[in-house]
């Protein structure tokens, strides 16, 4: 359905108005929206693929570029950013053993893959007959943060060794700044208020990360959100990963809203919201495009994947709801 344009940056569906004037909740994800994690997370994925290439396969990374990691992300298995980083060094080594380009292959896998994420990309590879069970065996993926090799190397690069011991309570290999300092917030105490003032306390998050993580990023911000009704996936069982509607569903009932918006960035978001919808609890979706390598991209997935509500940035939310009223 095609998307009006009510002012730079904000799109919404001719049947919005009804909608949004209902949304007596608003629930956001974090990486993408609450905070740019382009320089942080999607680095964490390029240097810990090269050095786990090194380490466990002999082999150089070509460069994880943000087009590659977000057309992971795009086929909606790929919330986890230790996921993506899992599939490209099976894609490479993958590539290496076959004798082929690199980057093509890498293409080739993202094609072939789909929204069971490590599961297709493990299928296609089993598919071509490439025997790279050493390389599976060795890093027994997914496990757990504090025991697998690639979560730990992943984690210290991205916490730091002051927070990642605070967080694991073990000791990190690297000694270097973590790249989670990189992350850029986006979200300000004005919007939130603001916000607050539609949804009174019914304000929360739904992210892959976390509680210790997001806290050290938004640091005061946090105590704006219902942190009782906030699902942290990190901290939750592997099951629960998005797509997986289950943990929206915990947020949306923890809140008691009858009809929320949930502001993604991502297929896995827009996919979440809409199996939710599909089990008996209103969730109107909002797409932020602004943060995306490609937001003209972005955007256009938005609007052909029915996003009811499409956004540059969430700073244009208050702005937004005031003119569907």
């Amino acid at each position: 359905m095609t998307c009006r344009n009510l002012g730079k940056g904000i799109y919404v569906r001719k049947d919005a108005l009804k909608s949004l004037e209902k949304a007596d909740g608003i629930i956001f994800d974090c990486d993408g929206v609450l905070v740019d994690v382009s320089k942080s997370y999607d680095l964490a994925i390029k240097l810990t693929t090269a050095l786990v290439l090194e380490r466990f396969a002999s082999t150089k990374s070509i460069p994880i570029t943000t087009e590659i990691i977000q057309k992971f992300k795009d086929t909606g298995g790929f919330n986890d950013e230790v996921d993506v980083t899992y599939a490209a060094v099976l894609s490479l080594v993958a590539a290496k053993r076959l004798g082929t380009s690199p980057k093509s292959f890498i293409l080739r896998v993202i094609k072939n893959a789909d929204d069971t994420g490590i599961e297709s990309v493990e299928k296609f590879l089993d598919s071509l007959k490439v025997d790279i069970s050493d390389i599976r065996k060795k890093l027994d993926y997914p496990g757990t943060h504090s025991t697998n090799p690639l979560y730990k190397i992943f984690d210290q690069i991205f916490y730091g060794p002051k927070l990642y011991e605070k967080i694991f309570g073990k000791k990190s290999q690297f000694s270097g700044r973590g790249l989670i300092e990189n992350d850029k917030v986006i979200v300000t105490k004005q919007l939130i208020k603001s916000l607050q003032k539609r949804f009174g306390k019914k304000t929360a998050i739904v992210t892959g990360r976390g509680k210790q993580s997001i806290k050290y990023s938004l640091k005061e911000l946090l105590d704006g959100f219902d942190l009782r009704s906030s699902v942290f996936l990190e901290d939750e069982p592997r099951k629960l990963a998005k797509p997986n509607p289950k943990s929206l569903l915990m947020s949306i009932h923890g809140l008691k809203t009858k009809h929320c918006i949930y502001v993604g960035d991502s297929m896995e978001d827009l996919i979440m919201a809409k199996k939710a919808s599909k089990l008996g609890c209103r969730v109107d979706f909002c797409g932020i495009y602004g943060t995306s390598k490609s937001p003209a991209s972005k955007k256009k997935f938005f609007e052909k994947n029915g996003a009811l509500i499409i956004l540059e940035s969430i700073k244009l939310l208050p702005k937004t709801l005031n003119l569907v009223k």
